[in-house]
């Protein structure tokens, strides 16, 4: 494949569907921690079971099995509702399908959960609304038997071989995948808005850590929104444009594209097997003759070697926090789970914010509460992302700021009219006395109370 011939193909795979109509459905994930209130390692056999009580109960259609032949993917065939696990069996993943109004969605989400609650109790388990899971070092942290989930757990754990290649350390725990969760929203954006919604929603990236954080892990004990952290420090962040923010302003649909081929493939697959690869960025990519790597041979690695493929740009794999996927949609991927209380918010506040993109680009563009102290919007979300607010922000004008923000989010979805501005009602909370859920729970357990009373509470509806 020549440049052109891979211009014209990430074109037609990025660029292309935003010149498509849509219906102008949301996409909702909600990645929630299983945990055993014992304190005692999950069973995966109790979640397996659960969830083959589930699809039965609903109806729903297996869409994927591990290798155990347990079903780890359903699909209710008329929504395109989804239950699957995200890396390991102690990460549910609930994915609302077809919908554009909040409520209903919710609605849905909440019948689901409900009866999962339900299910678990007897053996004295439960969902909870947390980034990281508070068992991530009682729980085995293994990967879904699969082949994508046995590839993804390989690459993340070659991580020491690549160090010297690199100017900064990986962090030491290469099974992060399994213990964490997010929240991700998935909305329409169209050719004409889609360079300017990828800058301003960059912008943005330091306030969503503020309002958002909800994955501590005592490990890194700075930090109150980890989770983008583990992934930047990772393989996933060899190439650091495969990960985060965008490092510097978009000027055109040529110039994404150009960012595009800056990132990295790791891995592919061929006669049915995952092969994963020291990164390649994918404009050298396609000039190789022959890539090594590893593939499993359902009793061990073995390596390999193989010629690139036009195909492989199908499994060109980034974790962006403004991500364009192949559906039109940006997938907005930096936000923690929220306590279950406060699912919609991560959904409603995007989406009233991509509806007055234009208000929110003027806001952020001249910014002076953050923006006027010589920090890049990547260094600021890094501050943010911590428990302690950097001196040189006026906390009174922070507050302000975000209230701004939160209003402008309101209006969008009050102009959608359908009732849905009721979801932030939590995050003006939040605004008010610049905390967030993670904030709250270090709070709480350093004046006497539990992590199980944070578990419990953040698991109600």
């Amino acid at each position: 494949m020549n440049i052109s011939q891979l211009d014209e193909a990430l074109y037609n795979k990025y660029i292309a569907p935003t010149r498509k109509d849509r219906t102008g459905s949301i996409g909702i994930e909600i990645e929630m921690p299983v945990i055993d209130l014992s304190g005692a390692a999950v069973d995966e056999a109790v979640v397996t079971e659960t969830a083959r009580i589930f699809r039965e109960h609903f109806s729903f259609d297996i869409t994927g099995k591990d290798d155990d032949g347990n079903v780890n993917s359903m699909t209710e065939p008329s929504t395109g509702d989804n239950l699957s696990f995200d890396c390991s069996y102690s990460n549910l993943e609930l994915s609302m399908g077809k919908g554009n109004d909040l409520n209903e969605l919710h609605k849905r989400f909440l019948r689901y959960y409900d009866f999962l609650q339900k299910t678990f109790k007897p053996h004295g388990y439960t969902l909870t609304g947390m980034g990281i899971n508070p068992h991530y070092d009682i729980n085995r942290n293994r990967p879904v038997p699969n082949e994508r989930y046995r590839m993804l757990y390989h690459y993340l754990h070659s991580y020491r071989r690549y160090e010297r290649d690199l100017s900064r350390r990986f962090h030491d725990r290469p099974d992060f995948g399994t213990f964490t969760s997010a929240s991700q929203v998935q909305l329409d954006v169209f050719y004409g808005s889609l360079i300017e919604t990828l800058n301003v929603f960059t912008l943005l990236e330091p306030y969503k850590a503020l309002l958002f954080a909800n994955s501590y892990l005592p490990e890194f004990p700075d930090y109150v929104c980890a989770r983008n952290m583990l992934w930047e420090y990772s393989m996933q962040g060899y190439n650091p444009h495969n990960v985060g923010m965008f490092s510097g302003r978009l000027n055109s649909v040529d110039e994404l594209i150009e960012y595009i081929k800056s990132q990295s493939v790791y891995c592919t697959m061929r006669d049915g097997k995952y092969i994963d690869f020291k990164p390649v960025a994918v404009r050298d990519y396609f000039e190789l003759e022959k890539v090594s790597g590893e593939y499993f041979d359902g009793t061990e690695y073995r390596t390999t070697s193989f010629s690139p493929d036009s195909s492989d740009l199908e499994y060109l794999r980034t974790f962006k926090f403004e991500d364009l996927t192949f559906r039109g949609t940006i997938e907005y991927r930096s936000s923690c789970c929220q306590p279950i209380r406060d699912v919609m918010t991560v959904s409603a506040f995007h989406t009233g914010l991509a509806e007055k993109l234009g208000e929110l680009r003027e806001l952020l563009e001249n910014d002076s509460v953050i923006y006027s102290h010589g920090y890049s919007p990547a260094e600021l979300q890094d501050m943010l992302s911590k428990r302690e607010i950097p001196g040189f922000i006026d906390r009174a004008a922070l507050s302000s700021q975000l209230k701004a923000i939160l209003d402008i989010s309101a209006k969008g979805l009050y102009e959608r009219e359908k009732n849905e501005e009721h979801f932030l009602a939590p995050l003006y909370e939040r605004a008010e006395r610049l905390t967030n859920p993670a904030k709250e729970m270090l709070a709480g357990i350093e004046s006497g109370l539990t992590m199980r009373h944070f578990i419990e509470d953040y698991s109600r509806p």
